[in-house]
Formats: structure tokens, sequence, C-alpha cells
């Protein structure tokens, strides 16, 4: 008989039957979440039940199902795949600290086993879940982006690899973001150096976000400021260049030209140039799920 993943081939009445017991546990009148109480059950109806409570959205139910298949069969199959689940589960939970801590364990205890590819992808997602907006902290957007390179570095051909690509762009486009929120800052304050260089780490880094255009007219704001006429007019050549229907590229024209340093291009009211517009978000929806074939060692040779 076969179990698929998310879904399963037992009737859900029969299911009911089978497992109703749980224990309410309490602690100086503080109620906790209710445990399963230990009952030996075959290892094929303890994960269809967690994989049940999965397609019913239970995500904390899913986790005690596939927590006690662990726990009554540590050396099964089913064991390598609960932890998985477990980890998905805490994932679709909002509990991204423990699925991180699921997928480290599976990666730790089964490295060279194929589903350390999705345990690897899904720790990379969980931290991507939790980057905020631009004006707030950003360290989870380093460990996502530092995760996702991972994932496409250790698995460029896979699926994973494919979404890891696709939020590495809209990563960078957060990072630019907050580097171009700090320098407008610094404009504001009139601290023109410090400004420049949040913007000409826009142009080094993130060259390719959508925060390029307006990073090399700023540059070329905070050049004229310094009087440096000929560094503005080669920030502005280059927006020109790569932008020329941009509105940066007209507000850049703009400035230089009642500067007397009239750039060679012109701008042409047309959007132009290999800018990639990437809103950032989030969708839980296309997250890939976890493998649904047998998880099984590789046999030694």
């Amino acid at each position: 008989m076969t179990v698929s993943l998310l879904r399963n081939s037992w009737g859900r009445p029969a299911l009911v039957a089978c497992i109703v017991a749980v224990a309410l546990a309490g602690c100086a009148g503080k109620s906790k979440r209710p445990k399963l109480v230990y009952e030996e059950r075959p290892v094929e109806l303890l994960y269809a039940t967690g994989a049940d409570r999965l397609d019913r959205g239970l995500w904390n139910q899913a986790v005690d199902y596939f927590q006690e298949v662990e726990r009554q069969h540590p050396y099964s199959e089913w064991s390598r795949r609960a932890i998985l689940m477990t980890a998905y589960a805490h994932y679709q939970a909002n509990n991204y600290a423990e699925a991180i801590g699921d997928a480290d364990r599976f990666i730790s205890l089964y490295p060279g086993n194929p589903a350390a590819t999705y345990a690897h992808y899904l720790k990379a997602i969980c931290y991507f879940e939790q980057i905020v907006d631009v004006g707030r902290d950003q360290a989870a957007t380093g460990q996502a982006l530092a995760n996702l390179q991972e994932v496409v570095q250790r698995y460029p051909r896979t699926e994973y690899a494919a979404d890891a690509r696709l939020k590495i762009d809209m990563v960078n486009d957060q990072l630019a973001g907050k580097e171009m929120t700090i320098g407008r800052w610094y404009l504001r304050q009139g601290d023109t150096i410090a400004a420049l260089g949040r913007f000409r780490a826009v142009i080094d880094r993130y060259q390719t976000t959508s925060h390029a255009p307006e990073a090399l007219y700023r540059l070329v704001e905070a050049y004229l400021t310094l009087g440096l006429a000929e560094e503005a007019k080669r920030n502005g050549a280059v927006l020109g260049f790569n932008y020329p229907g941009d509105a940066w590229y007209g507000d850049a024209y703009k400035l230089l030209t009642d500067r007397g340093l009239r750039p060679a291009i012109e701008p042409t009211g047309k959007k132009g140039g290999l800018l990639r517009n990437l809103p950032f978000r989030k969708d839980k929806a296309a997250t890939i799920k976890p493998p649904s074939a047998p998880i099984e060692e590789p046999k030694a040779n």
C-alpha cells in the first residue's frame, strides 16, 4: 500500500475513529498545546494522519503526528520523511526557527540523502520569509541570500535552484533598497560623501536591480554638489546609455544641462536598458512541497 506525501488513500472517518486520543497538559493553570498520548500505532497510519492534517491546514497537529513517527519508528524510511514533513509543517505555521532546526537536523543526519537538497531549499525559504521592509534590520535578508546562493551552487539544475534564482533577484533588490534608504538619509543630513558610498555600492553590487537608475541619478546629484563635474557627467552618461527612457535620466539630463554639461544622449521617452524590475513578494503557495518519492539512503558500493 502506498501513502502519498500530502494525500492518502485512507478514508477520513477511519482515521478519526482510529486516532482520537489526546491529552491536555496544564501547568499552574496555564494551558499548553494538546499532545498525543503515546500509543503504538502502525507507521503508515501515523504518517498518513500527519499528511491528512497537512492537507487540511492543521499545521500543529501535523507536526505532532510526524514527530510521533520519529519517536515510534526512528530507523524507518518513514522517519526520514517525517523530519522533512515536520519542517514543512513548521514553515507553513510560520515557526521558522523550528523549521530551520528541522532542516539542519535532516542535513546533519542524512547529508548524502537525495532529499537533503530539499532541506537546504526549505531552510533558505524560511530566511526569505523573514525579510522585513527596508526601513528595518536586514539580518534575515543576508542569511536568505547566502542560503539561496548555496542552493543554486549545490544543485544548479534542479527546480529548487530555479526558484532560488528568482528569489535571489528579489533579495538583491531588497538589499539595494536598503542602501538607497540610507544614502538618501545621508543626503538629507548634508553628508554627501557618505551618501556617495551607499549609491556607489548599489551600482557596484546591485546594478541589475530596479534601484540602479535612481542610484546613478543620485551620484550625478551628489557629484555636482561636490563640484566634481566630470564625475557627474560620467555617471550621467552611464545612466543615459543604459536607461535613456527612464524618468531618472530625464532628471539627470536637466541637472547636467543646467550646469552646461550637455550629455551626448538625449532622453528618449521610451523605456530602455536591461533593468529587471521585479517587485519583492512572498507567496507560500509557490513554495515547492517536499519530495513525494521514497527517501532512501544511497547504497554503499
